[in-house]
């Protein structure tokens, strides 16, 4: 880890953390929201509402997801950072706006000052999946494709700066092809797309893309991470599959506006820990291919301020820009 990683760790607002500091202060007894930065129906979105649904149990109110697409996850991400204090509204933030667009584009919102970490919640690789007519059933005859096809074959991801857009950009590098970019505001509409043809691949979440590797209209060509998940052993990784060290993992970790009391943040991290522990959502998320990590909220900071580094590190070599 670089020295930027550590200082990041240190910016993030944790002055809130510290011991002693916090004032008997609980979670309000009111609507509670979660807001999630892609349209219903993706990976987010399934995780959401498998927590929030818990939540609302353990908790005894109501936990509301509120789905704000647009902009690659940015503009639920401003609209959070933006929200009252009170502890009433807290984001399921992505990788991509909080660790990569930072160093993609100029944001209305700063990540490390103005949203404060609870806890990560869950982590997964992404699986590059094409329509069965597309006609290839490996990584290497979609590059062969690509390279014969210079500009003409496509891939999709949920917005600019996030995983899935930053994966495709990486292959794009490694393995020196144009295979052009079409972002969406979420995986579910990108998942249409891809399904109805207009778009000739896309770096989806396993729990979107599942249902329809099974049903056979889509092929399952290679994941993202450096190791073939559980829930996916019969597909390669991109890495084992000609691209050594190939890692483009997909996470989604809790924040709330920077300015939410210490005992408050310190309350939805015991609360959504404990859900992530159940037995049952554990189950559940799983199956989504999701898989569970609470943290602390040191952890938390210093992985996002980790992953920013990295990310930034491979944005400025592989000179990554968004149109």
């Amino acid at each position: 880890m670089s020295l930027r990683a550590p200082l990041l760790a240190a910016l993030f607002p944790l002055a809130c953390v510290l011991p002693g500091t916090a004032e008997a202060q609980d979670i309000p007894d009111k609507s509670l929201t979660m807001v999630v930065g892609f349209a219903p129906g993706g990976g987010a979105d399934t995780a959401a509402r498998l927590i929030a649904r818990k939540l609302s149990a353990n908790l005894g109110r109501t936990v509301v997801v509120e789905n704000k697409a647009g902009a690659g996850g940015n503009i639920a991400h401003d609209l959070v950072a933006r929200a009252e204090p009170d502890g009433a509204t807290i984001l399921l933030g992505s990788v991509g706006p909080l660790s990569i667009a930072p160093h993609l584009m100029k944001l209305p919102y700063d990540p490390v000052k103005d949203l404060a970490p609870i806890t990560m919640g869950v982590n997964f690789p992404n699986v590059l999946v094409v329509p069965a007519n597309l006609g290839v059933k490996s990584l290497q005859e979609y590059i062969d494709l690509a390279r014969k096809q210079p500009g003409r074959v496509t891939y999709a991801s949920t917005g600019a700066g996030s995983a899935s857009h930053l994966a495709g950009e990486l292959l794009n590098q490694r393995a020196k092809l144009n295979v052009v970019h079409v972002p969406y505001k979420g995986g579910a509409p990108a998942m249409v797309d891809l399904l109805a043809g207009r778009v000739s691949s896309y770096y989806s979440t396993p729990s979107s893309a599942q249902p329809h590797i099974e049903s056979g209209k889509l092929v399952a060509l290679a994941t993202t991470g450096l190791k073939r998940p559980d829930f996916m052993p019969g597909v390669p990784t991109i890495a084992e599959s000609g691209i050594p060290d190939f890692n483009a993992t997909n996470w989604y970790a809790f924040v709330a506006p920077a300015k939410v009391p210490a005992a408050i943040l310190d309350r939805w991290n015991e609360e959504i820990v404990k859900v992530l522990n159940d037995a049952e959502i554990k189950a559940q998320l799983i199956k989504h291919g999701l898989t569970p990590e609470p943290t602390s909220r040191e952890e938390l900071a210093r992985f996002i301020a980790n992953e920013s580094d990295t990310w930034g590190r491979i944005i400025k070599e592989r000179n990554i820009t968004v149109q």
